[in-house]
């Protein structure tokens, strides 16, 4: 082989690694890809959503950090999250990844009382804002089929549930979902959120497993401050099939959709 063909190769080889270093560290410190798996964030995310998560809008806590150095509990460096947040956390039980929104801040008490929330005693509002529509089919890499308000309904079927716009203590507004009247959460007992810990429920109130349910029941409870792994902002991209390579299930009108 010729000196120029070698050295091209060697450079080309050069390129590529770096390339893979620099992303490597990119992901590492600053943002993490998270695939939506489950209806849990309907209609704000859907099965499918890409996004990158914001690993630095909360700082560095055990499991965001990728070094040694990390605290072992807390977090350095980040700003404190806020209520109406979605987060990505490490689920303390079982070790996976979870995505849903902050609800309640150190020190506050949180109640759900017939399917409507309470935060320090005050009914967050929720105004009706129509019915959110989907066909009934399995979704996602995992095939879940949706729940419905209108079940039984057969499959290439409309599923709908109603929807409504809440609005939080500090003014974040956010769509939640119900399907139904006297789902497990929809009444609970009153939570204290401790200091060092946050409250997390799914905007799909009625299909999410999260504060609402102990940890011994499959849920999140009130979750340690070192378990927050970061922010999610923006979808990148979306794709209503198995796999992101089916192109013709694509959602073109969530790319770089802000996440409200």
């Amino acid at each position: 082989m010729a000196g120029s063909a070698r050295d091209g190769i060697v450079e080309t080889v050069k390129t590529i690694f770096w390339a893979l270093v620099i992303a490597g560290i990119f992901r590492t410190l600053f943002f993490q890809p998270f695939w939506i798996p489950s209806s849990s964030m309907k209609d704000t995310l859907l099965v499918g959503d890409f996004l990158f998560v914001n690993k630095m809008a909360y700082g560095y806590s055990r499991y965001s950090c990728p070094w040694a150095l990390c605290p072992i509990s807390g977090r350095i460096l980040g700003n404190a999250p806020e209520r109406g947040d979605v987060v990505v956390f490490r689920h303390p039980a079982n070790g996976e990844d979870y995505i849903k929104r902050l609800i309640g801040l150190p020190g506050d008490t949180v109640q759900m009382k017939d399917g409507l929330l309470y935060i320090n005693g005050v009914q967050v509002p929720q105004e009706p804002a129509g019915v959110f529509s989907e066909i009934k089919e399995p979704q996602g890499p995992q095939q879940r089929l949706p729940r419905c308000a209108n079940d039984p309904v057969g499959l290439g079927g409309d599923c709908l549930k109603d929807r409504f716009v809440e609005t939080l203590p500090n003014g974040v507004r956010h769509d939640v979902l119900n399907i139904g009247d006297n789902e497990p959460g929809d009444n609970t007992p009153i939570f204290t959120v401790p200091a060092g810990h946050y409250f997390f429920m799914g905007d799909n109130r009625d299909d999410s497993t999260d504060s609402r349910f102990r940890l011994s029941l499959g849920g999140v409870d009130m979750l340690p401050e070192e378990y927050l792994i970061g922010r999610a902002d923006r979808i990148m991209f979306s794709s209503a099939g198995r796999s992101l390579f089916f192109f013709w299930t694509w959602r073109a009108d969530r790319f770089f959709k802000a996440i409200d």
